[in-house]
């Protein structure tokens, strides 16, 4: 689930977007010695974490809307999520971008890739299941090679990649059950699901086109963005939502869960692990969240679903693998 600025991910989120192109400047001068800091735990082992953290969302989402108004759980999971990057920026140092200009194109991306899919999901959610919330996110790398094609110049289509779309797009209709005329499904919340994985793309264009180049570090614009974002939900929530008399327990931890693990730890894990083994590698992480979302809502809410649920997953996550495929390069 995608929901920094430019990553994997979302979101988590997900594209092959450009966090590695969005790094610290290289000050002038000799290099610096070169340090062997290896993590405590296997890269493995953090890529099936952060595929476990981020498949778990879904089913917390659904649960946080059992207790508390979507945009309430949307505040609440932002504001956590805020709270675990600020410390992790404290803990390094980091500081806030400057400029008003940047702070701008950071408010734009808040709303893109934060505030707005993060609502569109709690809302959708309503009424779907959390395993076709989790199928529909994973529609995002379908979205952005559609929207990459007439923004981005230099991401040229192939066989493959148009291949890909077609058959992705023919994996969401199967999920969707096209040939039954979509009976039995909720137009609405499906609709506001498939927006909110279009987003994701349509926030990482934009920050490739902003702020690609940026001096600031990964984690100082991603915890900026997400202050911003979490500022935006507070503007917005007591305008569409009442206090809430009672804060249910298991709800109220679900949303703790969701903020501080499926979008601050999560964001974390994420850029470590493109910084160690590339963005590649962990891009692929996106293909195990919908399978992993779907068996958390079948065995842990008892949801239902019928054939075409995982035979249409199948597809759409072959679709989105040969989306993302480039063509290999001639060594000379």
């Amino acid at each position: 689930m995608s929901t920094a600025a430019p990553t994997p991910h979302t979101q988590p989120t997900s594209l092959a977007a450009p966090a590695d192109r969005i790094g610290r400047a290289r000050p002038a001068g000799p290099p610096a010695p070169v340090r062997d800091r290896r993590p405590a735990l296997d890269w493995r082992v953090r890529f099936a974490a952060l595929a476990l953290i981020w498949g778990f969302s879904f089913l917390l989402i659904k649960l946080g809307t059992q207790g508390y108004a979507p945009f309430q759980v949307t505040f609440g999971r932002l504001f956590f999520g805020t709270a675990v990057l600020a410390a992790a920026m404290l803990v390094k140092r980091e500081r806030l971008p400057r400029g008003p200009r940047t702070w701008g194109h950071l408010a734009v991306a808040a709303l893109l890739l934060n505030a707005l899919p993060f609502s569109l999901f709690a809302y959708a959610e309503l009424t779907i299941p959390s395993t076709l919330a989790g199928i529909c996110n994973a529609t995002s790398p379908l979205w952005g090679m559609v929207l990459s094609l007439v923004a981005l110049s230099e991401d040229r289509p192939t066989r493959r990649r148009v291949a890909g779309l077609g058959i992705g797009f023919l994996g969401v209709l199967t999920v969707l059950g096209a040939w039954q005329g979509f009976s039995g499904l909720d137009v609405s919340g499906t609709a506001m699901a498939l927006l909110a994985s279009l987003c994701y793309p349509v926030g990482w264009i934009y920050v490739r086109r902003t702020l690609a180049g940026s001096t600031h570090s990964n984690l100082s614009l991603t915890g900026s963005q997400l202050m911003l974002a979490t500022l935006q939900l507070a503007l917005v929530t007591p305008l569409f939502t009442k206090v809430p008399h009672a804060l249910p327990v298991v709800p109220l931890l679900a949303v703790v869960a969701l903020g501080a693990l499926g979008t601050g730890v999560a964001m974390l894990l994420q850029y470590g692990l493109v910084a160690e083994v590339g963005p590649t590698t962990a891009t692929m992480v996106t293909y195990f969240i919908p399978v992993i979302a779907t068996i958390a809502g079948v065995t842990l809410l008892d949801e239902e679903f019928g054939w075409n649920t995982p035979i249409g997953a199948l597809v759409v996550l072959v679709g989105a693998a040969l989306t993302q495929s480039r063509p290999k390069t001639r060594q000379p």
